[in-house]
């Protein structure tokens, strides 16, 4: 090779380098953009399997076919006509009432519905996968329970009592979804109609050869006994925003057994608000939802101009609190919304980046360099990831994951001020905020990255608990003038090297003496970012998600485990709380 070719060779692997060294990066920003984007994806295809056509109610505008589910109960399907069209979505007020009142004309069409003849509807609602819904008449006042059967040896059976919709324990009109068929399998159900002696009148028996998922997630997961030998809480692991699965939100039991797929418009659950007997949720990122035990929406709370992020809550009476984000906006996950209940009227309460105008000024847009590099350009400053309305102040805790440090802001609804900071104090020293700051009391090293506080009692004024999953995670991304040494034991790789815990933290606030100290806590997996610890519905028994490392576990009172379960997801599950579900789902 002459001299001159060499030249043109050794330019051209020279030019390739640079061309590589440039494009990595651009093409790993935008799989990642790419990847943080499906949370705003907003579902455009409704449409599901159905048998043949039986009927249609032309004036509402819904066509009943027959459900295929095998050689045992006949069930019917309502599909409205108008699933097809863009910009459809059963979170439509509209379609939800159009969908009850086919139902209505079902109910009320002259049949003599019993409980071995009774009128049984796949998913009514559109809002699950897996939803059989049941109306029928007994002579008496009664109640029901059941219990489901399959083959598999690996499925235990499943058994509950029915909440009716009535909302009584014993009724003559039965109405009521049953909870628990396997997608994928044959149910073998067992229908107990008990009278209130408590003496069983009636047993029915029927098979539903249940669909597949909607989703294509898993209907088992991988299951491992911890050496606790306490009883679980009763009721359903709800996993909330399992990336890779936007769109749904999944029910486990005990055993690791899918007994509920919840068909979403997009996003994910985040958390379930129990009112009455219904519930208020996240069905999209910038949609709110009541519903009700037979699936039905009721009210559908539209946040427009805005996306829902990380957490929604109870405020004042007749209050839902939110985070989010102006959509499009220059900041990210620092705003708290208000949501009338009874009006849908929603309000930005919180701007924090006036209520923390001091520490905003101090910090910047994310970088490429940075280790959170996927929210290049956004100026996630504050990254808010929980809240907990304190009634008796009006005032707000909440988490921030980008400062490491629980705030609690005073007088939310009138003039809302930073009262105190909770965590390493030595990150607020050189800012306008270093008098805030509550005094550690006790050598323990303090959270990092934390999410998910939440009060867990109340002590006396001003002194109470709180409980948080620490991530035990120290990553700052927004500003420049600052470095913090940690402790050895604090992780500051996002996916850690195998040495690192998390921790849930039980922290004793007390605001008369100014201080925090770290009452309880346990080790639990390492999860770098997102993941909660709190208890279970009506138990001291503790449920944890710790989502990098893709497990979620319950934990006896002393924090030792007593059942994890493992999952698959693309990179994380965001939360997973355990709900009883009594008077919702379960009587």
């Amino acid at each position: 090779m002459d001299l001159k070719k060499r030249k043109k060779l050794i330019v051209g692997v020279i030019l390739g380098v640079v061309v590589l060294v440039v494009a990595v990066p651009l093409i790993v920003l935008g799989v990642s953009k790419a990847f943080t984007a499906q949370e705003s994806v907003v579902r455009t295809d409704w449409e599901f399997e159905t048998g043949d056509t039986i009927g249609e109610n032309s004036q509402l505008e819904v066509t009943y076919a027959e459900a295929e589910l095998g050689d045992g109960l006949r069930a019917v399907q309502l599909i409205p006509d108008d699933i097809e069209e863009e910009g459809f979505t059963f979170y439509d007020t509209a379609v939800q009432q159009r969908l009850a009142g086919a139902l209505d004309s079902l109910k009320n069409g002259g049949m003599n519905w019993t409980a071995t003849t009774p009128l049984a509807v796949l998913n009514p609602f559109g809002t699950a996968g897996n939803e059989l819904y049941l109306y029928f008449q007994t002579d008496v006042a009664t109640k029901v329970s059941y219990t489901i059967h399959v083959e598999d040896e690996d499925i235990p059976d499943f058994s509950a009592y029915a909440a009716d919709a009535s909302g009584q324990e014993y009724t003559r009109t039965h109405e009521f979804q049953i909870i628990g068929l396997v997608p994928g399998e044959t149910n073998h159900v067992t229908m107990t109609i008990s009278g209130s002696w408590g003496n069983a009148r009636q047993i029915v028996n029927f098979t539903v050869d249940m669909p597949e998922t909607r989703s294509g997630y898993a209907t088992k997961l991988e299951v491992t006994d911890g050496s606790s030998e306490t009883a679980q809480a009763g009721g359903l692991f709800a996993m909330m925003r399992v990336n890779g699965y936007l769109g749904y939100g999944f029910f486990y039991d005990n055993d690791g057994i899918l007994r509920y797929e919840m068909v979403l418009e997009g996003f994910g659950l985040d958390r379930m608000l129990f009112d009455g007997n219904e519930i208020i949720t996240c069905v999209s990122s910038s949609k709110l939802a009541r519903i009700n035990g037979l699936g039905q929406v009721t009210q559908v709370y539209d946040l427009d101009g805005y996306e829902l992020h990380h957490d929604i809550g109870f405020g004042a009476d007749g209050e839902v609190l939110a985070l989010a984000e102006v959509a499009e906006g220059e900041t990210v996950e620092d705003r708290v919304l208000s949501i009338d209940l009874e009006s849908g009227e929603v309000t930005e309460l919180l701007d924090f980046t006036q209520v923390m105008a001091g520490y905003f000024a101090m910090t910047r847009p994310v970088t490429p360099t940075d280790d959170f590099f996927w929210q290049a350009g956004e100026w996630d400053w504050i990254h808010l990831n929980s809240l907990q309305y304190m009634a008796e102040d009006d005032s707000l805790i909440v988490s921030s994951r980008e400062t490491s440090t629980i705030i609690k802001v005073a007088n939310i609804h009138s003039d809302p001020t930073v009262d105190w900071l909770a965590g390493d104090s030595r990150f607020w020293t050189d800012t306008p905020y270093a008098d805030l700051c509550l005094t550690q009391v006790g050598d323990f090293v303090p959270q990092y990255g934390q999410h998910c506080v939440e009060l867990l009692d109340q002590e006396s004024d001003g002194v109470y608990t709180l409980v948080i999953y620490n991530n035990n995670y120290w990553s700052l991304n927004t500003r420049d003038d600052f470095e913090l040494d940690v402790a050895d034991s604090v992780g500051t790789d996002l996916y850690g090297d195998g040495s690192e815990t998390s921790q849930v933290y039980v922290y004793r606030i007390d605001e008369n003496a100014r201080t925090f100290e770290l009452a309880d806590s346990f080790d639990v997996p390492y999860s770098s970012i997102v993941s909660d610890g709190v208890h279970c519905d009506n138990s001291q028994n503790w449920v944890v998600n710790s989502g990098v490392s893709m497990v979620f576990g319950e934990y006896d009172p002393d924090g030792v485990l007593i059942r994890e379960y493992k999952y698959e997801c693309t990179m994380q599950n965001y939360r997973t709380f355990k709900y009883d579900m009594t008077g919702f789902w379960f009587g």
